[in-house]
């Protein structure tokens, strides 16, 4: 039997249930796919996935060239930048034809012997998904915890690797966030767990070495299920910090590292709408706050024994047209990481006060930030830059003598790769309100603005994350065979500031999804593209864009990408079992209340699929992802089949090992965006 005679168009069976609040029914034919035990839900599953793989089976021998090409442009033998941590240099290493690092490093000098800490490859070699969260060296140096997920649901396991003799311990503390920090006796450990369930980190305890973990100590219980909690140590490892934080309050606490057995002292109580990050530098704490008004944030200090609000003095005082990102404090200087009209600039102020200036930087689709400085007394600040056309570099500027050396470029293998054969530029979109919406393109030098040209415009547009333009060897495949690559800096991420979010989120949810649209209508009246050849691609909280575009406007796209997409807002938003759901009420509304619940429902992507004609779509989902439950697309696209009015392709991939981040490898990965380039060139009919 062929197996064309085998697949058919899966149809799911439609169940009916009936979802009533606020006197509100709402018919729900496919909730019955949210088991995850039941066969018959995986057999849709597998059903899908037969079905994209037969519709996509022309383009199977393109996937595997994409999948070549993609991967031949990444350097297999790589070696990160090393850097100095309390009298060792740690390197991560990736080996030719291996998918996963190797953690090392020297003691005193690079020249020294190599340690081997973790060989990610032998540990990794009994799992269909393998992920090395977090580390953290004990202040002896003589100690590694280290935490390990092999299902993909960021449920870690941290254990305790003794590095002299190499033994692991057998202890094994599970279902934590993968974070743990060690206090300065070099026998407790701080660490974070989840709530089984929604898994909300929400306790913090500490182990004591060489005792059974059954015998760990709460130490702190975040009850409020809007806030999950953390656990780190001060740069300056005087202090053990534990923090709390929901969408719109912050609050901390501390305890002095020598004293692990001592009771945490509140900083600020929190307060709604106050937020707040603390540094320690000398006897003093630097705080990056709202505090009375500064809603772009500004720099505050205080004595490390006076922490509360009403001790705060200003350092950086608010500006409204330049948002406070982050800060790195060095013994004689302070680097700010701050953003202005939508651009990183890093800033360099010395405490002396004789200086204070930014770096330059030239182009206006560019990446910059911090990178790793774990001491203290340098005079060098590495830093990270990259954009739309160049490869990532990391960038150590000295701030004696002014001078920066590049420690390592990028590489682009294959080749072919010039940076001067692309150009990239920001153009900003009037939306329909009449604010200016900016966009990021990059494309290959030469092409005509006459509205031939397939463009792939992407954006995110939630929680307040901003998606910087940044290089990326893999969209070379796009951008190669004529794709024009958009990112839309629509309002929910935080490009043009704090306000940008604030005007996204909550009952200005629409906004996000009004840019998209208004970005991609000014992209066709310039002649960028038009709807036969614009694309949109969206994952996550991205997909849930997707979503609501294509219900608003599925005539301007020829195709669509939704990965891991959040589609059942209602749904969704009024089960509080579900992973996340508690803590997003200040991002998307707490449905419980009718005007949250009637704003939610009015561009819920699943609750507004109607008969009608739809662009081509791939959606992709993870079986065990955490933070979109697998059934979310699931049921989409069942919705999709049973009411859409064309004959455009409609494909489910569900990756059945792996969740939100997809697989774990470093090149397993490429295959589903290989998938996905091969969608999109088949729509184009370009197949090598």
């Amino acid at each position: 039997m062929s197996l064309k005679s085998m697949v058919q168009i899966p149809q799911a069976i439609k169940k009916t249930k009936k979802l009533t609040k606020h006197k509100d029914v709402r018919i729900d034919n496919y909730y019955w796919l949210n088991d995850r035990e039941n066969p018959e839900v995986i057999d849709y599953l597998n059903t899908e996935n037969a079905y994209t793989k037969y519709v996509m089976q022309h383009t199977e021998a393109f996937q595997k060239a994409l999948f070549e090409e993609m991967k031949g442009r990444i350097k297999e033998d790589d070696t990160s930048v090393p850097y100095k941590l309390n009298g060792y240099w740690y390197i991560t290493r990736y080996e030719k034809g291996q998918d996963y690092p190797v953690y090392t490093r020297k003691k005193d000098s690079l020249e020294a012997p190599e340690e081997i800490l973790f060989d990610c490859n032998n540990m990794a070699k009994d799992f269909a998904f393998f992920n090395l969260g977090s580390m953290s060296i004990s202040p002896d140096n003589t100690m590694a915890s280290f935490a390990v997920d092999t299902v993909g649901r960021r449920q870690y396991t941290i254990q305790i690797k003794n590095l002299v003799t190499g033994e692991i311990y057998p202890d094994k503390i599970l279902n934590t966030t993968s974070s743990s920090t060690w206090a300065n006796d070099n026998k407790t450990l701080f660490y974070c767990m989840k709530d089984e369930v929604t898994l909300r980190s929400h306790k913090i305890f500490k182990h004591k070495l060489h005792t059974d973990t059954n015998e760990d100590t709460e130490v702190f219980h975040e009850a409020d299920e809007t806030f999950n909690t953390f656990v780190y140590k001060s740069k300056s490892k005087k202090y053990i910090i534990i923090g709390s934080s929901s969408t719109v309050s912050s609050e901390y606490r501390i305890l002095n590292a020598d004293t692990p057995d001592g009771d945490f002292k509140i900083f600020q109580k929190r307060k709604r709408d106050l937020e707040y990050s603390i540094a320690h530098y000398e006897n003093s704490f630097y705080i990056i706050s709202n505090c009375n008004g500064a809603t772009n944030f500004k720099l505050l200090k205080t004595n490390e024994l006076t922490t509360e609000k009403k001790y705060w003095e200003d350092v950086i005082p608010h500006r409204k047209e330049v948002l406070l990102e982050d800060i790195e404090i060095f013994k004689d200087y302070l680097v700010v990481n701050e953003r202005e009209n939508g651009l990183n600039n890093l800033r360099i102020i010395s405490w002396n006060g004789a200086e204070d200036y930014y770096l330059p930087f030239e182009s206006e689709t560019y990446t910059t930030y911090i990178g790793n400085n774990p001491d203290f007394d340098s005079n060098v600040l590495r830093y990270s830059y990259n954009s739309l056309t160049s490869p990532s570099s990391v960038i150590d500027y000295n701030f004696k003598t002014k001078q920066s050396e590049i420690k390592k470029e990028q590489v682009v293998l294959g080749g072919k790769f010039k940076k001067e054969n692309y150009e990239s530029k920001r153009v900003w979109a009037t939306a329909r309100d009449g604010v200016k919406v900016p966009m990021s393109l990059v494309y290959k030098k030469g092409i005509k603005l006459d509205g031939n040209n397939p463009l792939l415009q992407y954006a995110y547009g939630s929680y307040g994350s901003t998606i910087d333009p940044s290089f990326s060897s893999i969209r070379l495949s796009l951008l190669d065979r004529g794709f024009i690559y958009t990112i839309a800096h629509i309002r929910g991420g935080e490009y043009l500031g704090r306000d940008w979010y604030e005007n996204g989120k909550l009952l200005n949810k629409l906004n996000t999804f009004y840019d998209f649209i208004d970005c991609s209508k000014y992209l066709i009246e310039q002649k960028y593209t038009s709807p036969n050849h614009l694309y949109a691609y969206g994952g996550s909280a991205g997909g849930l864009l997707m979503g609501a575009v294509i219900n608003m406007n599925p005539e301007l796209y020829h195709g669509v990408l939704a990965a891991v997409p959040f589609v059942d807002v209602v749904t969704t938003m009024l089960d509080d079992t579900i992973p996340l759901t508690t803590g997003e009420y200040d991002e998307w509304g707490n449905p419980n209340e009718l005007e949250y619940y009637n704003y939610m429902k009015s561009y819920s992507p699943y609750d507004n699929v109607e008969p009608k004609n739809y662009p081509n779509m791939l959606v992709t989902t993870g079986l065990h992802d955490s933070q979109v439950q697998y059934w979310e697309p699931a049921k989409w696209v069942a919705k999709l089949r049973e009411l859409k009015t064309d004959t455009n392709k409609l494909l489910l991939h569900t990756d059945m090992d792996a969740g939100h981040g997809g697989a774990s490898g470093r090149f397993e990965s490429l295959k589903e965006v290989a998938l996905e380039y091969a969608f999109l060139l088949d729509l184009e009919g370009i197949h090598g």
